[in-house]
């Protein structure tokens, strides 16, 4: 059998790349029988894998497999599954101390959190055992990537205990392997055999807060989650010791997709900010109806990040959702409603750089799908084309095309709730607020969720910004605590000297992006080299220059570059945040080719990356990791120059 990721051969009946760790079959969730990876229907059956669309003939064929054997019978299978098994810290002790009624408020409250966090991943939650929970993946129903479902929710569940109480804290056991289930049980346990017993003994010797992996898990889960190395571990009832790994943190959307080529820094001190933005998502989703969140902060303040840690936990949930989002550039022209254009392309499979003839066949295509009406279908069509460019608009400006517009995302709504991120609404045009003005305030009965990311400046020109509106939440990210940014330097530079490191605080005033341009500087002096999930030093940091500001930290990083490679990122600064090869081979007169090869360098060096997500209209553009390196490249040339 060939592992699709890897290529290598691997015998028949494994059920992971020997290389790699990728799964080799998928489980039917109909009959249970072994698929490769990349197939869509069961050979044995021909039910859908991954799931079906609900009322069709695999879809029903999949619930008489999860409730058993035709007539109701249990039926006895072996399955490969993934079982988390979660408990609460020293809540005997905690239990002795409360009255009664209070400690069944907290387990209900506890439960309620495990059962909500499990079901969204798509798991089933098998059995609370006192203040334990375990849940399992690949039964009664599977899907290729549940060792991954699994260990995110056990690590949003241990985050999420937090919030039960100051003094709470969880911990978590996930285990991937071969098991006995019975489909279709009641009244006693779904999952039985050795490993159920090894996930509960490997939960019992997690620190407090913490998850630990067994192996398979690891190797199946390591492209989205990071992990570190826990040791090996003598577990009662087990000859030999078990090796563990400690999940981290999420570090890329599901399979690995939007993956950092670098080190993706911890994400700290934004833990309640992150929990509201999940809190009102499901809240638009449950009351179907449109929220506008607004999301304020210096530059570097890690308003981009939250959004981030927001799209990787909305990718891990089970249920759909249908995620735009787009920027607004700082300058050029026709760039009005650039933002809403990007959703556009992306929910059409648009890259920036498609012909006229493709734009109108996928529009066409998109408004097919979403608009069965012939007659709103083209009035729609015709406004999205004029949004793109590619046709005149129709009579009546913004009073025709605003509906139209909404009408697309509300009939997208209508089967699964939409997020739209709109990112540097400081530099957007007042057409575009007053199409967000428009949605906000025209759209109803659809799950709509509209995140908007600006600078304060924005708040300046718009001190009326989400006044009077319905459903806004208004949300200022402030400055990192110290405790927070030495919590992010110790994630990222374990070995970090506490002289530097105090240099390093005092200095960022309580900005992350500062921290992350540090490392990212020491990185490309020398001074530090990737080991595993972090750096370690390599020279004597105690004497590291600290840069007064974060402007005058990326420019000594720009200083630092060859003369050619810095001329180049000024002239990349000039045509935007993301540009192409051909386009700025253009500019400085050279051959893509040799311009590809230096982006691939400055890329390495962590100051601009490379757009791969084949769903972006961006893909295959570059674009500056930051939009502050942008400004501070453009701002070092002169205005005859640029």
């Amino acid at each position: 059998m060939t592992c699709t990721s890897c290529g290598a051969q691997n015998d028949l009946g494994r059920k992971f790349c020997l290389e790699c760790g990728t799964p080799l079959a998928v489980a039917c969730g109909a009959c249970g029988a072994a698929n490769p990876a990349a197939a869509k229907f069961c050979g044995e059956c021909g039910g859908r894998l991954g799931g079906a669309e609900p009322g069709s003939a695999q879809g029903d064929r999949g619930a008489a497999a999860a409730t058993g054997a035709p007539g109701g019978q249990p039926v006895a299978e072996r399955r490969l599954v993934s079982v988390m098994f979660t408990d609460l810290v020293g809540f005997t002790t905690l239990a002795e101390q409360r009255d009664a009624e209070e400690v069944r408020d907290l387990l209900s409250r506890y439960f309620d959190l495990a059962r909500g966090i499990v079901e969204r991943h798509g798991g089933t939650i098998e059995k609370f055992i006192g203040d334990a929970v375990m849940a399992v993946w690949g039964a009664p129903t599977s899907h290729e990537d549940d060792a991954e479902r699994a260990v995110r929710a056990a690590l949003e569940l241990v985050g999420g205990v937090r919030g039960l109480g100051p003094s709470l804290q969880a911990r978590a056991g996930v285990l991937t392997a071969e098991a006995a289930v019975t489909i279709g049980a009641v009244g006693e346990g779904m999952v039985a055999g050795d490993m159920v017993n090894t996930a509960s003994r490997l939960q019992s010797v997690a620190p407090p807060g913490t998850v630990l992996v067994g192996e398979a898990t690891m190797h199946a889960a390591s492209r989205a989650i990071a992990f570190e190395a826990a040791g090996e571990h003598l577990l009662k009832g087990k000859a030999a010791p078990v090796p563990a790994w400690r999940a981290l943190r999420v570090v890329a959307e599901r399979g690995g997709r939007g993956r950092s080529e670098g080190l993706e820094a911890p994400f700290v001190g934004r833990d309640d900010e992150l929990a509201l933005l999940k809190d009102l998502y499901h809240a638009t989703a449950r009351d179907r109806r449109v929220r506008l969140v607004s999301v304020t902060g210096q530059g570097g303040i890690g308003k981009s990040r939250l959004a981030w840690e927001f799209l990787k936990y909305i990718d891990g949930l089970v249920d759909t959702v249908y995620w735009h989002q787009g920027r607004s550039p700082s300058y050029g022209s026709g760039i009005t409603f650039w933002a809403l254009g990007e959703m556009v392309r992306e929910r059409a499979s648009l890259a920036e750089t498609d012909d006229e003839s493709t734009t109108r066949a996928r529009i066409a295509e998109t408004t097919a799908r979403w608009l069965p009406d012939e007659r709103e279908r083209r009035w729609v069509e015709a406004a999205l084309l004029a949004l793109l460019g590619v046709g005149e608009a129709p009579a009546g400006g913004q009073d025709q095309l605003f509906p139209a517009w909404r009408t697309l995302f509300e009939r997208i709504a209508a089967d699964a709730p939409v997020v739209m991120v709109f990112e540097d609404l400081q530099w957007a045009d007042s057409g575009l607020l007053a199409f967000i003005d428009h949605l906000a305030e025209w759209s109803r009965g659809v799950p709509i969720y509209v995140l908007a990311l600006a600078r304060p400046e924005f708040l300046e020109a718009r001190p009326d910004w989400g006044a009077g509106k319905r459903n806004f939440t208004s949300l200022a990210l402030e400055p990192l605590t110290p405790e927070a940014m030495r919590d992010l330097l110790a994630g990222l530079v374990p070995g970090l000297p506490d002289d530097a490191a105090s240099r390093i605080v005092a200095r960022a005033d309580g900005v992350p992006l500062y921290a992350v341009e540090i490392v990212r500087m020491l990185v490309a002096q020398g001074s530090l080299e990737l080991a595993g999930e972090a750096y370690r030093p390599v020279g004597d940091l105690a004497e590291v220059a600290v840069p007064e500001t974060l402007h005058s930290l990326i420019a000594a990083r720009l200083d630092g570059l060859d003369p050619a490679d810095r001329t180049l990122m000024q002239a990349a600064a000039v045509l935007g945040q993301t540009f192409t090869v051909d386009s700025l081979a253009d500019v400085v007169g050279e051959d893509p080719a040799t311009v590809e090869r230096r982006l691939v360098s400055l890329a390495r060096r962590e100051l601009v990356i490379r757009d791969v997500d084949p769903r972006s209209p961006e893909r295959g553009q570059f674009a500056f990791v930051q939009s502050l390196v942008r400004e501070v490249a453009s701002s070092t040339l002169a205005r005859r120059d640029r």
